[in-house]
């Protein structure tokens, strides 16, 4: 049998035996755990998917009733420093909803309708309780989206990662009609502003609040005035999927735009489906701001503005429609809708007028 010669020139038998694992990287860990994952995939898959985990890239059948003027939609997120939160608690499946939920509301507010999800997970040692966890998490929120999880990247990178520490990304691709898209050009002065509420955080402003916690050394079992709950507990609440009352909306009457309420809150968010000329009206007695807000205000002592700069305050989407859509108030309340304000024309240099 031929030596193999190493990379200076040496040759193998010369080189006391060096593997992978050794570097910090078990391929049969990672091997074992991702096919966990393909597991709880494969309850997501749906008969357009011809080739999902496995091989090399995932293959999607378009439908044959295919609209002519179809279009894909795509976003990419990530969960941020939440996961630093999901690590200390030890409770990661919300997490694998927040990713999938977080994409499937992006891709929501162009009118479109998720087709399938991809993740990233990359971590310093791969454990497998932690990514079937997240698998559970993502599958679950693919299922209730009705979209397939059709592979994605698990990378273990010791040096970069500490251990117990990861990252969780997510890609996601929706599909819409290009005559029925969303957005700045469909809104007119005089239109409503539909609220949504939130579950919490959602999937920002967790570097403050966890900064707070350091700067009062506070622990995540703490039950902060006012809150019913730890604030871990509150803090790992998953990121809310709007698909269900959204579309039951567009069902109901006409959308003109949605805006997904992330990182920047309502005043960074709402602007971006306004056209220029025209701001937004927010009446903020209109809904009870959640506890939870109201206390990590007092904690640290966060001005107003940075409060409705940094968390969604209880929003998570924000629905623009004309007012004969608004009127249906009986049934949009079923879903969760609370009228919050409305599109008027722009005096001066603020987009979003908080009343």
């Amino acid at each position: 049998m031929n030596e193999i010669p190493s990379a200076g020139g040496a040759r193998t038998s010369d080189l006391r035996p060096t593997q992978y694992a050794q570097a910090g990287v078990d391929r049969t860990r990672a091997q074992s755990a991702i096919a966990r994952v393909a597991a709880l995939a494969a309850t997501t898959h749906l008969p357009s998917l011809m080739a999902g985990i496995g091989p090399f890239a995932a293959v999607w059948r378009l439908p044959e009733d295919l609209p002519r003027d179809a279009v894909l939609v795509s976003s990419t997120d990530s969960v941020g420093t939440k996961t630093k939160v999901a690590v200390a608690m030890g409770d990661h499946r919300g997490i694998g909803q927040d990713i999938v939920n977080h994409c499937v509301n992006d891709v929501l507010t162009t009118g479109a309708t998720p087709l399938f999800f991809l993740d990233y997970f990359a971590t310093g040692r791969i454990e497998a309780e932690v990514l079937g966890q997240l698998a559970e998490g993502m599958a679950l929120a693919c299922r209730e989206a009705g979209c397939s999880l059709v592979g994605g990247e698990t990378a273990e990178m010791p040096g970069l990662y500490g251990i117990g520490d990861y990252d969780l990304a997510g890609f996601l691709v929706g599909m819409a009609s290009a005559s029925n898209l969303l957005g700045p050009a469909l809104v007119r002065e005089g239109d409503i502003l539909l609220g949504l509420p939130s579950t919490g955080l959602h999937t920002n402003g967790f570097s403050l609040v966890r900064h707070l916690l350091t700067q009062r050394d506070l622990a995540y079992r703490t039950v902060l005035p006012g809150t019913d709950r730890p604030l871990g507990e509150l803090l790992l609440a998953a990121h809310r999927s709007y698909l269900a009352p959204v579309l039951a909306l567009r069902q109901l009457g006409e959308v003109h735009a949605l805006a997904h309420i992330t990182g920047g809150g309502i005043v960074e968010n709402l602007p971006r489906v306004l056209p220029d000329g025209l701001a937004a009206r927010i009446e903020t007695r209109s809904w009870q701001v959640p506890s939870l807000f109201s206390a990590l205000q007092e904690l640290g002592g966060i001005a107003p503005d940075e409060m409705w700069r940094t968390f969604n305050m209880g929003v998570g989407m924000i629905c623009i429609v004309p007012g004969a859509t608004a009127d249906l108030s009986s049934p949009l309340t079923g879903h969760g809708f609370f009228r919050m304000g409305e599109v008027v024309a722009r005096s001066g240099s603020d987009r979003v007028i908080l009343h």
